[in-house]
């Protein structure tokens, strides 16, 4: 018997994981260590954060006093989740908190 609930959720009908970000203390070092480890493309990058893409996801490193580590959905809906703001890599988003206190971004899936 599984412990899991039962879904009828279609690859269609779930959200999408947009990026995962994670802290770090130096962006060019990590982008360094990150370009030069695995296999993936910078998308952006600035002096408190870059993107990286994989094959599956992307991933963003942040500088703690400007990004605060979290995780990223994109939504059509995601204004119902509060104000979005405009990000200087043109996309909108606004972040809230789950249970245990974890940033959660939601982003206006219209401006990726």
């Amino acid at each position: 018997m599984s412990t899991f609930p039962e879904t009828h959720a279609t690859p269609e009908t779930l959200d999408a994981l947009h990026h995962l970000a994670m802290a770090v203390d130096d962006i060019e070092k990590a982008v360094d260590w990150y370009t030069s480890t695995f296999a993936c493309e910078v998308r952006y990058q600035d002096d408190t954060w870059a993107l990286l893409q994989f094959q599956n996801l992307q991933l963003a490193l942040v500088i703690p006093e400007q990004h605060p580590p979290h995780v990223a959905f994109a939504r059509t809906d995601a204004a119902r989740f509060g104000e979005l703001k405009r990000h200087r890599d043109g996309t909108r988003s606004c972040y809230i908190k789950d249970p245990a206190g974890n940033a959660v971004e939601i982003m206006d899936a219209a401006s990726l």
